[in-house]
């Protein structure tokens, strides 16, 4: 029966998502990773090359993900932060990967910096229409709206750290709206 390579990459690399988000790369094992996917260590270097390759795939595919589940709307900057704050909340896991790839891997480059060229373009053709805050620069601008998004993910919620209550929740993700919405809220001109 012949083997699906696809399916055995496709579990290789959501073995590889769990272990990275874990442990980072250097604490990572090739080992865990095979075995969690009930696959051969040796399948790992030949589909993605060394541990490196394996991980910049992994946040590569993660990226993607992330981008077809959280479109980028220049128009509603405040419910695009809202949707990034949502899709973390589900995945609380990509912010440990993320956090990973700029401690081991910050030259590591992948859809980063092609989307957000793509999208400060958009922010920067907004503001010119006036749609949006023209204080600072787009990049600037997006960098803030996607700051606010993440930053209830970096801050603690106590010396205890249990998790939020679905009310404390919601209130995060209001402040997140409501700062995105202040950042990007173009100043009214004064008759």
């Amino acid at each position: 029966m012949p083997r699906d390579s696809s399916a055995t990459q496709a579990r290789l690399l959501d073995a590889a998502f769990t272990e990275f988000a874990a442990y980072g790369i250097a604490g990572a094992r090739v080992d865990r990773i095979a075995d969690a996917a009930g696959a051969n260590k040796r399948l790992i270097y030949a589909y993605f090359g060394n541990k490196e390759q394996l991980f910049d795939e992994v946040l590569r595919r993660a990226l993607t993900a992330g981008a077809e589940s959280v479109p980028f709307e220049v128009v509603d900057l405040p419910g695009y932060a809202a949707a990034i704050f949502d899709h973390l909340v589900a995945r609380p896991d990509l912010m440990r990967l993320r956090l990973w790839k700029l401690l081991e891997r910050p030259s590591a480059t992948g859809l980063e910096p092609d989307a957000f060229t793509h999208k400060t373009a958009e922010v920067a053709q907004a503001q010119q229409r006036g749609d949006l805050a023209r204080d600072m620069g787009p990049e600037d601008l997006l960098t803030m709206v996607l700051a606010a998004a993440q930053a209830w993910f970096w801050a603690s919620e106590g010396a205890d750290a249990q998790p939020w209550s679905a009310q404390r929740l919601a209130e995060h993700r209001a402040a997140v709206v409501e700062a995105a919405r202040r950042i990007c809220e173009p100043k009214q001109a004064h008759p």
